[in-house]
């Protein structure tokens, strides 16, 4: 009976430093850099876009919303986040041939926020669990680290149309997006709406962070670990003039 009791007392005590272990090796960890052959984009054609009608992008009524999913082995003790801007600028020049049209789009890096739960709300079942503060602090701080959007040498994110062909009301867009001095073109479908002075648009696009030079977030050898692959939503508002 004491053996026995010993036993189970045993198997308590060393499940604890197994996990006091793992969290601190956890914590030890540090993701490396991931640094993708320097290419440069080709120069885009110059659009013209004279006669088009132009519009100011509405910050306040703007929003972007990267979509980060968790994975790995413990995944269960990590979370989805939400990464959301409502401080994007630019302009939409709008013309009658639509394949003169033009966007620009700058997002400051600073300005992102990290799981608000109105953002979360709004994204379904996979972002439904609450995040504590002290969670979102640490995953910003790491959102603004060097491995990550290294916020210090580029303050921004951009976004600049190449080429748009489609409808005015369901365009597609073939974007150039810059993060960290990379460039990258993606296709993004979108809809778009134009009524009393204002033009509307929203849709979504997927990116793979590596691409970019990010290092997504690992820790214990992959057992907890962001997904290469981003979603990202865009709702964008802008008035005429």
């Amino acid at each position: 009976m004491l053996q026995n009791k010993l036993s189970v007392v045993t198997q308590k005590f060393g499940a604890r430093i197994a996990l006091a272990a793992l969290v601190i090796g956890l914590a030890a960890c540090q993701p490396k850099t991931v640094r993708p052959p320097v290419t440069t984009a080709p120069v885009a054609p110059k659009t013209d876009t004279a006669g088009a009608v132009r519009y100011s992008i509405d910050s306040a009524a703007s929003t972007v919303h990267i979509l980060v999913y968790r994975a790995g082995t413990m995944a269960r003790l990590g979370h989805n986040h939400v990464i959301s801007s409502r401080n994007v600028t630019g302009e939409v020049l709008l013309h009658n041939e639509l394949n003169r049209s033009q966007v620009a789009l700058t997002v400051p890096v600073e300005s992102l926020i990290v799981d608000e739960p109105q953002s979360r709300a709004t994204e379904g079942d996979d972002f439904k669990a609450e995040v504590p503060q002290d969670a979102r602090d640490g995953t910003r701080r790491n959102l603004l680290r060097t491995e990550v959007l290294d916020a210090e040498h580029f303050p921004t994110i951009t976004l600049q149309s190449i080429a748009i062909s489609g409808t005015r009301s369901n365009p597609s867009l073939l974007m150039r997006i810059t993060i960290k001095g990379i460039s990258r073109d993606i296709v993004t479908l979108a809809s778009a709406q134009e009524q009393a002075g204002k033009f509307s648009a929203e849709g979504e696009f997927a990116i793979q962070q590596t691409e970019f030079g990010i290092t997504p977030f690992s820790v214990g050898l992959g057992a907890l670990q962001v997904q290469d692959r981003l979603q990202i939503k865009f709702k964008l508002v802008a008035n005429r003039g």
